[in-house]
């Protein structure tokens, strides 16, 4: 058996949970949500261990982007993200864990993500050459599990951050970027 093989899918997330996470933060944020009511309930990743490791990262605070094909939210029937909207990010059990909000998002191909996006996302050695290796195999398998073949051309959602719930875990201030790197931001130019 294969590492592929042995992945163990995340399990569905607890809606009833969720909802109550939502009820709290929309009562203590009702302004944050006025504009933005409708939100998603979902995990990072392709299995119940990646969801776990992604998320980790994001209560730790190293994590405050993430990226994925606008070919798996139309697969799933979802809308994308919006610049504003909420998801509340589940562990690998479907537990909710924190409500994360869009501040930055963009279309691009693989090419267009720069050093500084793969630093954002927080993984591996934060490095472009790492976030370039571990994406290309990870969307080569997502695509194969729905039928598809990725290639570096097709269209990826890149999207920042932050971390707005529970209020232990809420970023103090929304993500900003630094005036270097929004000089070479591709939204910017």
């Amino acid at each position: 058996m294969t590492a592929e093989s042995a992945r163990v899918p995340a399990a569905a997330p607890d809606r009833d949970a969720a909802a109550a996470m939502w009820a709290a933060y929309a009562e203590a944020h009702p302004e944050a949500v006025a504009g933005t009511p409708d939100h998603t309930v979902e995990g990072f990743g392709d299995s119940a261990e990646l969801a776990d490791a992604l998320l980790a990262l994001v209560l730790e605070g190293g994590k405050r982007a993430t990226s994925e094909l606008v070919a798996e939210f139309v697969a799933a029937g979802e809308q994308l993200p919006r610049v504003g909207s909420h998801w509340i990010a589940c562990d690998g059990a479907g537990r909710p864990r924190a409500i994360l909000r869009s501040v930055e998002l963009r279309i691009g191909p693989f090419g267009s993500a720069d050093a500084a996006f793969a630093a954002d996302e927080g993984e591996d050695d934060r490095s472009l050459e790492s976030w370039q290796r571990e994406h290309r195999r990870y969307w080569t398998r997502t695509a194969a599990a729905r039928g598809a073949t990725w290639s570096e051309d097709d269209e990826i959602v890149f999207e920042r951050f932050a971390v707005v719930w529970p209020p232990e875990l809420a970023d103090a201030t929304p993500l900003v970027e630094q005036p270097a790197q929004r000089a070479h931001h591709p939204l910017v130019e």
